[in-house]
């Protein structure tokens, strides 16, 4: 079944601030807001990690202010919408003010599961404002499934129109993921978002029984790059949920390059490179990477394409005459093999 309804949020510009102490500049934000936008994601969060007013010696100090990152965002985005994330307490009602003169679309009023009343002010006052409210509740998995469900009537009755599952610890299993949606299902008529972490390598996997279970949004990054372990990485979903067969209206490999050239430096090259990515989802094995980086070289053709081509024809084994063969049918590009880091497979 395809969930032409799910929709990816991408918070690279907001949880992606951790791993660089929040030092996105305006140019970056530019950059990868637009990126996302031509990759084809609509939903994109910026901002400070902890959110609105979220910029202080306690939670770090922020390069720009909130008003400077809503401007670069309103700017340089036509058709997806930008929105920031917003703590009670560290953002003040007056900021809910300030992000909508500056034309966000959505809020994500975050509080812990355990403390879910905090948000019902922030709610009231971000629809007053005409603002999409997500509320995402943060440590879910310290309540049960059932329990959760609970706390999302509550959202519901303030005027939420998201709730989010939060697996803030990267601790939860895609059997979790799908118990917490049954839950809110069965008790209210909001739309479902989750957003992951990878502290046990399970993001990826998390964010598919989500996405597969029919939530609204799920959450990745480029390079999954995020606070502690890290978010689903945008490129490992979505070639999974292509591999699965869903239809993804996103361009995997567009996104996949604006990512390696402008997340990949930031995170000094601990983050995906994308030819692990299509090695994954084509079933390609990475020992005859030696052969895509002289063909495609060669013959000046995108190595992700090759390799995907190839694939198709020999997950086995490498000939590289019927590579050639391959290259040879198809167009030019301006894909360089050192835009690649083909010397990490030698």
């Amino acid at each position: 079944m395809d969930h032409v309804h799910t929709e990816f949020l991408d918070t690279t510009i907001r949880d992606g601030g951790y791993a660089i102490n929040f030092q996105f500049s305006i140019s970056d934000v530019e950059r990868i807001a637009e990126s996302l936008e031509e990759a084809g994601i609509r939903y994109i969060e910026i901002g400070h990690g902890v959110g609105l007013n979220g910029s202080s010696a306690v939670h770090g100090v922020a390069l720009h202010s909130d008003a400077e990152y809503m401007k670069a965002a309103r700017g340089c985005l036509s058709r997806a919408g930008y929105g920031m994330f917003c703590i009670p307490g560290i953002a003040q009602l007056s900021d809910l003010e300030l992000a909508s003169e500056h034309g966000m679309k959505f809020v994500r009023i975050g509080t812990n599961i355990t403390q879910v009343q905090q948000a019902q002010a922030y709610v009231e006052k971000a629809k007053a404002l005409g603002l999409m409210v997500m509320t995402s509740l943060m440590k879910s998995y310290l309540v049960s499934p059932e329990e959760f469900g609970e706390c999302a009537k509550k959202v519901e009755r303030y005027g939420a129109d998201v709730v989010y599952i939060v697996d803030s610890a990267g601790s939860m299993f895609p059997e979790n993921v799908t118990a917490y949606i049954e839950a809110v299902r069965t008790r209210t008529d909001l739309k479902l978002g989750f957003h992951g972490h990878n502290n046990l390598g399970m993001a990826v996997a998390n964010t598919i029984a989500a996405y597969e279970a029919g939530a609204d949004f799920i959450d990745t990054t480029m390079q999954g790059i995020g606070r502690s372990a890290g978010n689903a990485p945008s490129e490992a979903v979505i070639a999974a949920l292509l591999k699965k067969g869903h239809a993804i209206d996103i361009d995997l490999l567009k996104l996949m390059m604006r990512s390696k050239a402008l997340i990949h430096p930031l995170v000094h090259k601990r983050g995906v490179n994308p030819l692990d990515i299509i090695c994954g989802y084509s079933e390609f094995h990475s020992s005859y990477m030696k052969s895509i980086h002289r063909i495609s070289t060669t013959y000046k053709v995108n190595p992700l394409k090759l390799i995907m081509q190839y694939a198709e024809l020999d997950k086995v084994r490498m000939d590289e005459q019927r590579l050639e063969a391959i290259a040879k049918t198809m167009p030019q590009t301006s894909i360089a093999s050192i835009d690649l880091d083909f010397w990490e497979y030698f």
